[in-house]
Order: C-alpha cells, then sequence, then structure tokens
C-alpha cells in the first residue's frame, strides 16, 4: 500500500477541488439548522434546533456507511469499524453548539472535515487495521448554561452530572430538564466516559489572523494557552463632579484607567504569546456629574508558558495595589477562573509536520489563545489540533470566513493523517 492516499501532484489537485466543494456543501447544509434573524447561527445545547442538527447528523453519517451512537449528554458519534476491533480509536472531530449570533465554521468545520475524511478513506481503501471515528460533540461553548465542555468534558471524566443539578438558563430552565427533553441523561444513553481512545484530532479555523496575515495554509498547534481571570474591586470616594478640586479626588476610575494602562504596556512587554485584556468594566454610580467612586472590573491573561501566566500575574496584583495605594484608593483583587496551558502531543505534531511537508504545504507551530475541546481530550490520550486560516481573524460572528480552498487543504491534512493512524497503523 502506497505510504500516502495522494502520491501524485495531480491527484492532490484534483482531490482539493473536490473536497473544496465539499465542505462548503456540508457547512451551508449545517447551516441550515437553527439560523437567526441577524444572519448568523444560534444552535444552544439542548435546544430543537440543536436536536435536529444532532439527528440529521446522525442520518447523514449513517448514509456514509458509518455506525452511529450516541452517548447520554447527546455526543454522537459515527464508527468507521478497523480490523483490530480491540485497538483504541482514532477520533476527530468538534462542537455542534454555536455562541448566539455566530458563523457557519467555528465547531461545524471540524465536523464537516471527519466527515469528508472518513467518506474518502472509506470509498478507497475501505476497513482501516483500527477504527476511526467521527465526534460530533453535544456542547463547548457554555453559550445556554454556565457550563463550557460539556461534551468533551463528559468523555474525559472532567464534567458530571452532580455538577449541573443546579444550573440554569437565562430563562430559568434547568439544565438537567432541557437534556431530558432531548431524550438525555444519566441512563438514557451509553455512558458518556470513554477509555478507548487512542488519539484525538481536532480540525478548526484559527479565530486569530496569524495564518491569513503571513501566508501560511496550515497551523499546528503546540500548546494550547493557559488561562487566568482576575477579578479587582477598586473603591474610591464618590463626590460632586464641579466642587470636588482635581487634588482632592480618589476617583475610582481615574485609578483603574492608569491600571489598564500599565496592564497594557507589561503585556507588551513581556511579549507574545501572552495577552491581556480588560475585558468588562462596572462604574458606580456611572452617572455624568458625579466622580465616580467604585469601579469593578476583570482581567483575562493568558500564556502557553504557566510560570510565565503565574509571574505576569503576582505582577498585575503588586502593581495594581501599588497605584491604589498612591492614589488612596481601596483594592481587592481574586482569581476566579483557572486554566493551565496544554501541550499538544509531540508525536502527532511531527506526524502533521511530516504530512504538510510530503504535500508542500506551508505550516508553522503556533499557539492557540482560545480554549478547545483538544484540551480536554489530551487529559486521556494523544492530541492534536491544526488550523485553518480565518479571514481578518473574524470568529463567534456571522462575519466568520475561511475561504474554500484553505478548508479544502485542512481535510486533505487530516485524511493523510487518518490514513497513516487507520490504515498504516504508525505509532504516535
Amino acid at each position: 500500500m502506497e505510504r500516502s492516499v495522494l502520491p501524485h501532484p495531480q491527484e492532490r489537485e484534483r482531490l482539493l477541488s473536490y473536497f473544496e466543494t465539499q465542505v462548503m456543501q456540508v457547512l451551508n447544509w449545517l447551516a441550515t439548522f437553527s439560523p437567526d434573524e441577524e444572519g448568523g447561527i444560534t444552535r444552544l445545547l439542548y435546544t430543537e434546533g440543536w436536536l435536529e442538527t444532532q439527528q440529521a447528523l446522525q442520518a447523514k453519517m449513517a448514509s456514509n456507511g458509518l455506525l452511529t451512537e450516541f452517548d447520554n449528554v447527546g455526543n454522537l458519534f459515527g464508527k468507521l469499524l478497523g480490523e483490530n476491533v480491540d485497538a483504541p480509536s482514532i477520533i476527530t472531530g468538534s462542537h455542534i453548539d454555536t455562541v448566539v449570533q455566530g458563523g457557519i465554521y467555528d465547531g461545524a468545520y471540524g465536523i464537516a472535515a471527519g466527515l469528508l475524511a472518513l467518506e474518502y478513506l472509506q470509498q478507497q481503501y475501505g476497513k482501516p487495521k483500527r477504527t476511526l471515528e467521527i465526534v460530533s460533540l453535544c456542547e463547548e461553548e457554555g453559550s445556554r448554561f454556565p457550563m463550557a465542555y460539556w461534551g468533551s468534558g463528559s468523555i474525559v471524566g472532567k464534567r458530571n452530572f452532580e455538577q449541573i443539578v443546579h444550573l440554569q438558563d437565562s430563562q430559568e430552565v434547568f439544565f438537567a430538564d432541557a437534556m431530558h427533553r432531548c431524550g438525555f441523561g444519566e441512563g438514557l444513553a451509553r455512558d458518556s466516559r470513554r477509555s478507548d481512545i487512542g488519539a484525538f484530532i481536532e480540525v478548526h479555523i484559527e479565530q486569530g489572523a496569524v495564518l491569513e496575515k503571513e501566508g501560511v495554509a496550515i497551523g499546528i498547534v503546540e500548546t494550547i494557552a493557559g488561562q487566568r481571570r482576575l477579578k479587582f474591586e477598586v473603591i474610591g470616594e464618590s463626590n460632586h463632579a464641579g466642587t470636588t478640586p482635581m487634588h482632592m479626588r480618589r476617583d475610582a476610575l481615574e485609578g483603574v484607567s492608569v491600571m489598564i494602562q500599565a496592564l497594557r504596556q507589561e503585556a507588551i512587554r513581556v511579549g507574545a504569546p501572552l495577552v491581556a485584556t480588560v475585558g468588562r468594566l462596572q462604574v458606580q454610580p456611572n452617572v455624568p456629574n458625579v466622580v465616580p467612586g467604585k469601579v469593578v472590573f476583570t482581567v483575562d491573561a493568558r500564556h502557553a508558558d504557566e510560570q510565565a501566566l503565574d509571574r505576569f500575574c503576582r505582577w498585575v496584583m503588586k502593581e495594581f495595589t501599588a497605584l491604589a495605594d498612591e492614589r488612596q484608593l481601596g483594592i481587592q483583587g481574586s482569581e476566579w477562573f483557572r486554566e493551565e496551558p496544554v501541550p499538544m502531543n509531540e508525536g502527532l505534531k511531527r506526524h502533521m509536520d511530516e504530512v504538510c511537508g510530503s504535500m508542500a504545504i506551508t505550516s508553522k507551530r503556533m499557539i492557540s489563545g482560545a480554549g478547545h475541546d483538544a484540551q480536554m481530550f489530551e487529559h486521556i490520550c494523544p492530541t492534536a489540533m491544526l488550523f485553518v486560516p480565518s479571514r481578518r481573524g473574524i470568529s463567534h460572528s456571522p462575519e466568520e470566513y475561511t475561504e474554500p480552498r484553505d478548508l479544502a487543504v485542512g481535510v486533505l491534512v487530516l485524511t493523510e493523517l487518518l490514513y497513516r493512524l487507520g490504515y498504516e497503523g504508525e505509532e504516535l
């Protein structure tokens, strides 16, 4: 058997053209489920549109000759059974849910890519040596309920039914009630926990502008960045805007504005891949003619190196306290969210390097600043992420867009990788 699914450049070009057409057909088909009035896609966990999409995908997988199965939280699997049924499966896929007014690519592209890759491999080569699977994960975004990575987290044991007992959405619908209305829940389908996964590969749009700006076709994710989210409460003194002299003010907002500038300057000094963002400000009393007496704000900091991230956050705490003291402001800071950096599997990254090199596809190793389902799977199996370019880096928006050719290149690389792992049985 040939080492590559497409050893000849002419054949690669023919398949790229085919994938270019087919991937857009699948994405446009998925976009017919849960469109919103603003021109985007709003497909939230356990809604009617979400259920219709998963059921339609199940039918599509079955029509492609895959064995389909839901687990008890609503993750959908399509299996191309291998000769060695005892060997751990190679799984690819992504999440089917969206943010409110999202685009057609985030999550859905990884599912479309997996569908096309498995369809082609089955048609051309039949049964693999080891089982290949496509998964449409029920949820990743956390857009309806205050719980992200419910789908992948349930598979790896980081999420469980006890954690969702008291969770409600904005309409006060309980998580469990919404799940049961869709026919899922504890004991209603196969247990979500998996111990038979040999590798997980997620294909995704970049959600950044690096690949587009540098003219690179494929991003091979080195590490999914760690995250820290801090909350600060700065206390000054509310007073009359017209009668309080400038030198006598304890202006909480002025103090916070200096903190924000200091945050930006330090992040720039430290350099990539560190990023830091103040995303929320709550000003009190928030009226035009009163000196602000209180400001609550957040800091989101991300870095691929855990020690560097912790070091930066310690600097933030110390610097903000010093700036507050200079202005006779009170300050309280706390960390309310923590995710450690998650390196991707080196063996899979090498395979992707080789695949791109063998087909003269430009690629680069890069950091993912956004979180993904892949970071959950890394807890139980070798995991990899592959990025394709995003126009202007726009994501979580109806303006989200990737050129069909770029999408097709991602499908081609995935197909070759699955061939090597599933049909040739290459080790990681």
